[in-house]
């Protein structure tokens, strides 16, 4: 696919600023909206990175973040306890990669905290979904996802 038709106008369109306040502290019903193994860009440790859409009432939409970092014990057994959250009790984390849709759609309620500049949030329980919630489509591009995976 050549796009190079497109190079001039690509320059010279205007990019609007999104600027999104960040959602405020407390408990959230979310669903698992997407989840991947990736590397962590600080210390290249492998990583789960987690994006949970809040299913409101409010805030629906938007997106909050959890990242696993795998690097230590403690680490693994945090993971693990998440893991066990959504309902997946695996035998080996190295099953984990043929496990990753399993996860998707899992309802969840989380806390997030925030503390200095730092933002944490953690799996409270699994929760069971109501048949609309369910139904919404996930990996979704509502506008409020205007921030990359």
């Amino acid at each position: 696919m050549d796009l190079a038709q497109f190079d001039d106008d690509f320059v010279s369109a205007d990019v609007e600023e999104k600027d999104f306040e960040a959602v405020p502290d407390g408990k959230y019903q979310v669903k698992v909206d997407r989840v991947e193994l990736t590397r962590s860009e600080t210390s290249g440790n492998p990583m789960l990175k987690w994006a949970l859409k809040i299913l409101g009432p409010t805030h629906k939409g938007r997106l909050l973040w959890r990242n696993n970092v795998i690097a230590s014990k403690d680490n693994v057994k945090w993971l693990k306890q998440d893991l066990y959250t959504c309902g997946l009790q695996m035998d080996k984390l190295s099953d984990l990669p043929g496990k990753l849709e399993t996860l998707l759609d899992v309802g969840l309620e989380v806390t997030k905290r925030t503390k200095n500049e730092f933002e944490n949030i953690y799996f409270n329980r699994r929760i069971v979904l109501s048949d609309e919630d369910a139904a919404a489509p996930s990996a979704g591009h509502d506008v409020d996802d205007m921030i990359p995976f």
